[in-house]
């Protein structure tokens, strides 16, 4: 059967399809996995083992261009994880057979199976909300998948090589100050400058900072306040099959809920993650694909005294790490 999976939005997003396509590709071996993406994710979507086509969709071209697109792929089934007029309509007049989607928005009237969820509701995460849609098409699908879902042969060396150019020793643990994706809860660069410092004065672990390609300022910014310490500065300008491929290899990934917090999280690198106080931005809703226990989750209060207090515990959980 020729399955289309349809995930268009973020990074993070995206890779909280990742887990459906696996299973509906271990149901049966010779299903064939259509991913249609974003063009960001266009390469992650290539990467992956179990998905066997990728049809990009930058949502610019005419949607006559992607009903061509999903008539040449000869597409038995869809699935959509998340919805928009755009991709149900061009699945309908491409006519493919079984369409199946959450029951929500307008757009539901273009699907021929309408599941409802009520993902506001938070009643499990996202990943398993896209999960429990590809019962809509096998109802004895095993939802087990595993992790990390994602894995390079050549990480090892791809590290080993990034060590030796920054002349790095230690385990790392990588901090990513920025925003990105719909994250909308984070430390300020003064409070990330005091977790950085205090990780520094342990002497155990090298720290490097990341920064995505659009990030440049930031980048500016972190290289000036902490230009006294033994730091390295990484912007992300070598694609993002590299960049997985390094942080696989860290001792821990420090960010906010963002696109490469739930990359760190597929490929398997144990990650700290700050989220907004709220049951929609919470981990409850966007915890990771990767093994629970490699997760540690904090939810940053509004109020500064609880704040306060929020912030002295990742300091302690930090310095922690062994």
């Amino acid at each position: 059967m020729n399955i289309l999976v349809v995930r268009t939005d973020k990074l993070g997003d995206f890779i909280t399809a990742l887990p459906s396509m696996y299973v509906l590709k271990q149901h049966n071996s010779q299903n064939r996995i259509i991913a249609c993406v974003a063009p960001i994710n266009e390469a992650l979507a290539l990467a992956c083992g179990f998905i066997d086509e990728v049809i990009v969709d930058d949502g610019k071209n005419s949607v006559f261009e992607l009903v061509n697109k999903f008539k040449n792929a000869k597409i038995d089934a869809s699935i959509t994880l998340f919805s928009n007029t755009r991709v149900a309509l061009a699945q309908f007049l491409a006519r493919i057979p079984i369409r199946i989607a959450p029951a929500t928005k307008i757009a539901q009237i273009f699907y021929t199976h309408r599941v409802s969820q009520r993902r506001s509701e938070v009643k499990m995460a996202e990943f398993e909300y896209n999960l429990e849609l590809t019962k809509a098409l096998f109802s004895d699908i095993n939802l087990e998948y595993k992790k990390p879902l994602l894995e390079f042969s050549d990480a090892k060396k791809v590290y080993e090589v990034f060590c030796i150019n920054h002349d790095i020793t230690k385990e790392i643990i990588a901090f990513h100050v920025g925003f990105g994706g719909s994250s909308d809860a984070n430390w300020n660069l003064d409070e990330y400058e005091v977790l950085i410092r205090e990780v520094l004065n342990q002497g155990k672990y090298q720290v490097v900072l990341t920064f995505g390609p659009d990030e440049k300022e930031l980048y500016e910014e972190m290289q000036n306040r902490l230009f006294d310490k033994d730091v390295v500065f990484y912007l992300s300008l070598d694609g993002l099959i590299y960049f997985a491929k390094l942080i696989s290899r860290f001792k821990l990934f420090v960010s906010t809920s963002t696109g490469t917090y739930h990359l760190a999280s597929l490929v398997g690198t144990p990650t700290m993650t700050f989220f907004a106080d709220t049951l929609f931005a919470s981990s409850a809703r966007w915890k990771g694909v990767g093994d629970e226990k490699f997760q540690k989750h904090f939810m940053i209060p509004h109020a500064k005294e609880e704040r306060k207090n929020i912030f002295e515990e990742v300091v302690r959980v930090l310095l922690e790490i062994k």
